[in-house]
C-alpha cells in the first residue's frame, strides 16, 4: 500500500485521514496543498478515479470568482485547479491507482 493524503494542515478531515492511518500504523505520505500541490499526472490519476467535478470545493471562497461552474472545457478545469490548490475538496487520499475525496474511513478499509 502506497497512501498519499493530499489536504491542509489546518483541514479537520485531514487531520482525521492522518490520524486514521496513524491509529493502523499504516504508512503514508503527507502532501500539504498549500505548499506542493497536485502535480498534472495526480491530479488526472485522482480525476479518473473519482471524476473531476468531485475534486472541486464549491464551498470555496475562490470558487465564484474562479468562474468554475461555467466552465465545461475539462482541461481548462484542471489547469485552474492546478493553479488554485484552495479549489480542492481535502483530503484526497490516493492508493495507487484508487482514489478517494473527504473522510471516508469505510473505502480506506478496503485498502487493507
Amino acid at each position: 500500500m502506497n497512501i498519499q493524503v493530499f489536504g491542509g494542515k489546518k483541514c479537520f478531515d485531514t487531520q482525521k485521514a492522518e490520524r486514521y492511518f496513524k491509529e493502523r500504523k499504516i504508512k503514508y505520505q503527507l502532501v500539504d496543498l498549500a505548499v506542493k500541490g497536485l502535480s498534472k499526472g495526480e491530479l488526472q490519476s485522482v480525476a479518473a478515479a473519482v471524476g473531476l467535478n468531485n475534486l472541486i470545493n464549491t464551498a470555496a471562497k475562490e470558487y465564484k470568482s474562479s468562474n468554475l461552474e461555467n466552465i465545461r472545457n475539462a482541461s481548462v478545469k484542471e489547469e485552474i485547479l492546478l493553479n488554485n490548490p484552495k479549489l480542492f475538496k481535502t483530503p484526497i487520499v490516493r492508493n495507487g491507482r484508487q482514489a478517494t475525496v473527504g473522510y471516508q474511513p469505510e473505502v480506506w478499509q478496503d485498502w487493507e
